[in-house]
């Protein structure tokens, strides 16, 4: 599921399912297409996933998503195909997914698989006209010893070079990772591939992860959950792990990971499935598993200590005259009608929610604004979308909005429609034709 409502619960997929778009669902699609534009999705292939016989549609998928303009950064495990060489090769291994010890045998096998699955799928985004690019961005250290075992070649991330990966994305190169990554000295180390996506997630400011798995999504005691929110998640696996699936245990954990370092959305989709990718993302049922998390937690009423830093977050919108220039005594005196996003202490976005008191059911959104740095990642929609659930709670039924500037936002991507300024409340409306600034009036009726 791609939206924050969630799934609907719909019939779980198989291998024998498929679920097709059809050409009349493409306006369906576009209307997404707003909202991921520019974002970053990393999306993480099981190894049983590159050698199943949806692959090659996969890689067709994920030309589409490049092809609307969405950044994708793909991880490979290769846990399928080392067992595979195992058996031909008659070779023991010490742990299949990275998650245990390797020793030297595992380790090269495990190269021996990644090199050929890196190939597979770069062959495949080549064929589907994507440049794409493996790289040594990833150093990781030894996990060392862990309650008495030596966990020899396996690796955890230490640092990850995000600007040079930046630099690929922003060339329109699609990223490849595979779960072989390098130590200080050189030398190559196992990393477990869910735990690669979640920090590469992290590291990029990634809007979604997606799991593509041989599973149908999350399994919580035999069943299919389609949605659970971090919070859930987090207390099944420190109360009752056991009634994760096994299968899903390792993706279960660093879902909650991930949203925890940032991430809004983690999915886990049958990588089977034809047209699975397209339909968990561009429709509001999803076919696979949603993970969520608290899309308000860091959306805090605004403080008088907060006034000077959102003066100085909004100045330069008002020189471009994207907002109404307000003084410091301006902005204190109406402090009360600020909302403000806020990252590790700093407030990179603000909105306010204004009510009218001679028009008690009708409120008005205004002075949205957030840091260029963070643009592309949903804050201002998510700004929005907070001040619309204040503006229900109060009682109102309709919310307004004027812009100058933006109103192409707030029409494709907040659900406002263009209206009249008669709607305006008679004291808003003089207001309105002082300013001289001639903004579109826009509504927003609140179900």
């Amino acid at each position: 599921m791609s939206i924050g409502n969630g799934h609907t619960s719909p019939p779980v997929a198989s291998t024998a399912q498929e679920t097709t778009i059809k050409p009349t669902d493409l306006r369906g699609i576009l209307k997404y297409v707003p909202r991921f534009q520019g974002q970053i999705f990393v999306i993480a292939l099981d190894g049983s996933i590159v050698a199943d016989e949806n692959f090659g549609n996969l890689l067709v998928d994920i030309a589409v998503l490049r092809s609307l303009g969405i950044k994708i950064v793909l991880v490979h495990g290769v846990g399928h195909q080392i067992q595979e060489l195992s058996v031909a090769r008659n070779i023991p291994i010490t742990n299949v997914d990275g998650t245990g010890p390797t020793d030297a045998a595992t380790l090269d096998l495990g190269v021996r698989a990644s090199s050929r699955v890196a190939h597979l799928l770069v062959e495949g985004l080549t064929q589907n006209a994507l440049k794409c690019a493996t790289t040594n961005a990833i150093r990781a250290l030894p996990v060392g010893i862990i309650k008495g075992v030596d966990q020899q070649f396996t690796g955890r991330v230490d640092r990850i070079d995000k600007d040079f990966i930046g630099e690929l994305i922003d060339r329109q190169v699609v990223p490849v990772f595979s779960p072989i990554a390098f130590g200080p000295d050189g030398r190559s180390l196992r990393v477990n591939s869910d735990l690669l996506a979640a920090e590469l997630a992290e590291a990029l400011h990634a809007t979604k992860i997606i799991y593509l798995t041989p599973q149908a999504g999350l399994e919580i005691d035999g069943e299919v959950r389609r949605e659970i929110s971090v919070d859930a998640l987090r207390a099944l696996l420190k109360d009752h792990p056991e009634q994760v699936g096994e299968s899903s245990a390792s993706k279960a954990a660093h879902a909650v990971k991930a949203i925890e370092t940032g991430t809004p959305r983690v999915h886990i989709v049958d990588g089977r499935v034809f047209d699975g990718l397209l339909n968990e993302i561009f429709s509001s049922e999803g076919v696979g598993s949603l993970i969520y998390g608290n899309d308000y937690q860091q959306i805090r009423k605004a403080q008088r200590r907060d006034v000077r830093m959102i003066y100085n977050l909004t100045r330069n919108a008002v020189k471009r005259d994207e907002l109404i220039y307000r003084t410091q005594q301006a902005l204190e005196k109406n402090i009360d009608q600020f909302y403000v996003f806020e990252i590790d202490e700093n407030i990179i976005a603000c909105v306010t929610l204004y009510f009218y008191p001679d028009k008690p059911q009708m409120a008005e959104v205004g002075s949205l604004y957030v840091l260029p740095f963070y643009n592309n990642r949903g804050i201002g929609k998510k700004m929005v979308d907070f001040a619309c659930m204040m503006a229900k709670e109060r009682g109102a039924t309709t919310v307004i909005a004027l812009s100058t500037q933006s109103f192409g936002f707030f029409t494709s991507v907040c659900g406002f429609a263009e209206t009249t300024k008669e709607i305006l409340p008679e004291a808003r409306l003089k207001l309105y034709e002082d300013s001289g600034r001639n903004a579109k009036v826009l509504v927003k009726q609140l179900g």
